[in-house]
């Protein structure tokens, strides 16, 4: 990616607000800045001070906050109170980018494109001047499962671990089965498939990835089949499918304790 998306770390963090307490011992801190590579601003949550740095998509058309609204930061508050995790929880831009039916398709994975560089460019090195923690985490549910797993593979040797929960993985359901190369290299369905760089491979195998879902719901068979394509490219990885329906914040919460550490 080109070196002028960068954000300078002085102006990202001239932006963070007041320090305030989650829960006993554990730091949350509010932080707004403005995005060059959106070129609009944008808000997160951190929660925690040492650990592992975790990045925290919310669900379609969610927000930073909404894992704190659900329940998921208390669902992870040992881990946050022992200092093995710190949560990075980032705002999205799908109501600019795939959730917004008023534009193309090419303009929808155009909008998605830049909210990838924001990620890539400003919010992992703002983590990494935050916390030296060199170990990576990206995770989501719903929509933002799909935005952990399509960065995660998209750039692999930042990333260590991936938690993908309830998500559906061919990005076309939201462009009407259109594609150029700006969808294509931003659908794991797809460019997956056709992946054959070593380079690129032996990264991604590198990558410790949990997808999990519930037998019942809508993307169960999506999964399997994004699972097949990983093991077709010698790609380890754990694909747990729970009974029932599992596309729930509840449900969410259980599966971030279980998997927050690495697949079981």
């Amino acid at each position: 990616m080109a070196s002028s998306n960068v954000l300078s770390m002085t102006e990202l963090s001239t932006h963070a607000s007041a320090q305030h307490t989650a829960f006993a011992g554990v730091r949350k801190e509010y932080h707004t800045h403005h995005s060059q590579s959106l070129q609009r601003n944008m808000e997160m949550l951190v929660f925690g001070q040492s650990g592992a740095r975790v990045i925290a998509f919310p669900t379609a058309m969610g927000r930073f906050h909404d894992w704190e609204d659900h329940g998921l930061i208390a669902a992870l508050r040992q881990h946050l109170e022992k200092g093995w995790i710190q949560l990075f929880c980032v705002d999205s831009v799908d109501g600019e980018s795939w959730c917004d039916q008023q534009k193309s398709p090419a303009e929808r994975a155009k909008r998605h494109s830049q909210y990838d560089r924001y990620i890539l460019n400003e919010i992992l090195p703002l983590s990494a001047k935050i916390n030296g923690n060199p170990f990576l985490i990206v995770a989501g549910a719903d929509l933002g499962a799909y935005h952990a797993v399509n960065f995660s593979f998209r750039h692999p040797q930042a990333v260590g671990r991936v938690i993908g929960m309830s998500g559906y993985y061919d990005i076309k359901r939201h462009t009407g089965g259109y594609s150029d190369d700006e969808v294509y290299f931003n659908n794991p369905c797809d460019f997956m498939l056709h992946e054959h760089d070593r380079e690129r491979l032996e990264a991604i195998r590198h990558l410790d990835i949990v997808l999990v879902t519930g037998l019942k719901d809508s993307g169960c068979e999506n999964n399997e089949y994004l699972s097949r394509i990983l093991w077709e490219k010698n790609i380890w990885h754990a694909l747990r499918i729970w009974n029932g329906s599992a596309h729930d914040w509840p449900f969410w919460a259980q599966m971030l304790t279980l998997y927050i550490g690495g697949h079981d």
